[in-house]
């Protein structure tokens, strides 16, 4: 789909200038300066010659083909430019004019133009407002950049046009080779998902970084970025994560759901890896550039400085990662080629004055060892060290083998010149042993994820019908935040227990039916108006004679009406209690992005301070679930902290699981909440929920 904008044999510039500071003369000028090898046509009404190329006055007049058009003309400007590139049969278009929707209303109605012209035109369409491609392949350099990439197996694409020339400029500072790079722009047809697509199968691309905003289609992100880090990693920065961005939401779900959350989840569930900024994106870029993904976690830190390889060794445990002991047969080996004072554990310290030979004598040991999957060399340039040595027995190291050789050459002039070396042979370099460290751990984590297996959920019986009746006639009467009894009986449909209860309208009620659930009794609100019964004292506990539940009910209902005079309270639930085991929440929120979420985390009223959850996008997994209960930091308790049982693990999977099924069959639900569901040594129980529906 994407051939001919990467791999044009011809390209038409529309805006074409002989003014060396107008864009159109930039545009032209690098297509000769890096040697395109295709047709270039410079196209501008007022004709003659640019750079020996004949300059044709309109599209019309050029005979042949146009695989590619570059236009650079004022914005009012382009739609018709776009016309006559669909009429000419064009089949790619890159604007790089500016002046669409970031100039406002005016610009934005433009660009709503380009849209359906490119629409129904079915031309591919970059931008606009973006700097254009490049493609190293074949000496591509469409965009108004002065520099040309290095050739490597990188490709980097960019909403942000500032932070793509400032990756261009460290790409070349720092040697690093790339294969394409793709401005963004402002997205009006082709977008992320369209090149992590076209980048999934390309072989000159090997590792995908990229700056997002936003991103346009969510469900077609999710299904093209779980396949293509299957076969190779994608490494996003997503700007724009703060709680200002966050919509205002009734349920507690939706307000623990903020404007980040969604990505986090997206990017877990389709092995996407998060860099939280610039400096983190080029230390990732590095450390996958080299090709070689660990079989496992398990590191051997090689060093002559003994307090970085402290800090080496700290940041491992940090991460997560192993550092397994020298086995007894490679010490004794050992032993006989370093000094007595060296010490031969995990981190191995060569000492201080350590010629390059001792570090070689370590690698040439454990490149063969099964016991480390990969190897942190760690160099501080003391009296006795020699850089570049000590950088070619590490190049000749990794040479034999498939582990990840990751270095810190700490310093900066005295071991510039190893550290070209390295970065030669695709052996990343850090200033500091934590980020090799954790630059290494990313390696781990992506290993980890092409291994996974995913476990596909079964279908629970259920009565849909029954759920689906419930909807629609709350619908029909516009009641779009459904009572607590909608709620119950909606979940009650798909499989949820709940507590036996009994509605009561007067305290004499309250008393009688208490009794007949049996003392101690729960009661709270029953209002179609209150959705956070605890906030307005609607919620009574510990209720254990027939005295104290009339007491109870002139309480609640007197105090509600006073709270909230507007809500309409219809009487009070009475409810038999719950004891043991733990509260969880569990729930459904909507993203407008990636459309509805499934959340888990720490039950009960201060789920909103605690904010100890999980987020995934439906549909989930059952390994997804099993992953999302696993971060919470509470997760111990869970499984039986300090001597007590484990809940029962399956019944909050099943939980979850049957929400997943839920919303599938009715996405008309817009916010859900379990809060609590109970959960003891076997099942789970649900004590309050909570549903609103779309149009609410």
């Amino acid at each position: 789909m994407l051939k001919t904008l990467f791999e044009p044999a011809s390209i038409a510039i529309i805006g074409a200038s002989n003014n060396p500071l107008k864009v159109g003369h930039v545009l032209v000028e690098n297509l000769i300066k890096y040697g395109f090898r295709g047709d270039i046509y410079p196209v501008n009404p007022a004709g003659g010659y640019m750079k020996d190329l004949k300059v044709y006055g309109t599209l019309d007049e050029i005979n042949d083909d146009v695989d590619l058009a570059l236009i650079a003309v004022p914005a009012k400007g382009v739609p018709e430019v776009l016309r006559q590139c669909i009429k000419k049969r064009v089949n790619s278009a890159i604007v790089v004019s500016s002046g669409f929707k970031e100039s406002g209303s005016e610009g934005a109605l433009l660009e709503q133009e380009l849209k359906q012209i490119a629409d129904e035109g079915n031309i591919n369409l970059l931008g606009p407002n973006c700097l254009g491609i490049m493609n190293t392949s074949n000496d591509l350099n469409a965009t108004f950049s002065k520099w040309m990439l290095p050739k490597g197996k990188i490709s980097f694409f960019s909403q942000s046009g500032a932070l793509g020339i400032a990756v261009l400029d460290w790409a070349i500072g720092n040697r690093t080779g790339f294969s394409k790079f793709i401005s963004l722009g402002n997205k009006v047809s082709l977008n992320e998902t369209d090149f992590i697509s076209y980048l999934m199968d390309d072989d000159e691309t090997d590792v995908i970084l990229g700056y997002i905003e936003d991103v346009k289609e969510g469900k077609r992100f999710i299904k093209a970025a779980t396949e293509c880090t299957l076969k190779k990693p994608v490494i996003l920065i997503k700007s724009g994560g703060t709680q200002a961005g966050s919509r205002a939401a009734s349920s507690h779900t939706g307000a623990l759901a903020g404007s980040d959350t969604a990505f986090d989840a997206a990017f877990k569930q389709t092995g996407v890896i998060r860099a939280e900024g610039v400096e983190e994106l080029f230390d990732m870029a590095k450390v996958f550039s080299g090709g070689k993904v660990p079989a496992s976690g398990n590191i051997i830190i090689i060093t002559n400085a003994g307090g970085p390889g402290i800090i080496a060794a700290d940041e491992a445990e940090k991460a997560g990662l192993s550092l397994p002991v020298v086995s007894k047969a490679s010490v004794k080996r050992l032993s006989q080629k370093l000094p007595k004072n060296a010490s031969l554990y995990n981190p191995v310290d060569v000492l201080g004055d350590a010629a390059p030979d001792r570090y070689a004598a370590v690698l040439d040991e454990v490149i063969s060892s099964r016991d480390f999957d990969g190897i942190v060399v760690v160099l501080t340039p003391q009296a006795m060290t020699n850089p570049e040595e000590t950088a070619k027995h590490i190049i000749s190291a990794s040479g034999k083998t498939r582990k990840p050789v990751v270095t810190a050459f700490m310093g900066m002039e005295s071991v510039k010149q190893a550290v070209i070396e390295l970065g030669k042979a695709d052996i990343p370099n850090y200033v500091y042993p934590e980020d090799a460290i954790r630059s290494y751990k990313k390696l781990v984590d992506y290993s980890n994820w092409k291994k996974r297996r995913v476990q596909r959920p079964d279908k629970f019986p259920v009565s849909k019908a029954a759920s689906g009746e419930i909807l629609r006639n709350a619908v029909a009467r516009k009641h779009f935040a459904l009572g607590e009894d909608e709620a119950r009986d909606c979940l009650s449909a798909y499989g949820f227990r709940f507590p036996l209860k009994a509605f009561v309208s007067d305290k004499g009620e309250a008393a009688k039916e208490s009794a007949k659930i049996g003392f101690p009794v729960v009661m709270k609100i029953s209002s179609p108006d209150i959705l956070h019964k605890t906030d307005v004292g609607g919620v009574r506990t510990a209720i254990n004679d027939r005295m104290e539940a009339e007491k109870a009910f002139m309480e609640i209902t007197t105090g509600v009406k006073r709270m909230v005079p507007s809500a309409l309270v219809t009487g009070v639930n009475v409810y038999e209690t719950i004891s043991g085991g733990k509260e969880v929440v569990i729930g459904v929120s909507y993203d407008r992005t990636f459309g509805h979420m499934l959340m888990f985390g720490l039950g009960g009223i201060y789920v909103e301070v605690l904010r100890d959850v999980s987020f995934r996008i439906i549909p989930v997994t059952k390994t997804d679930v099993r992953e999302m209960m696993g971060e919470i930091k509470s997760y111990r308790l869970l499984t039986g902290a300090r001597g007590e049982k484990a809940v029962d693990l399956d019944a909050i999977e099943e939980a979850l699981l049957r929400l997943n099924q839920l919303i599938a069959d009715f996405p008309e639900i817009h916010e859900l909440d379990i809060n609590p569901l109970v959960v003891k040594t076997e099942g789970a129980i649900a004590l309050d929920a909570r549903i609103i529906i779309h149009g609410g």
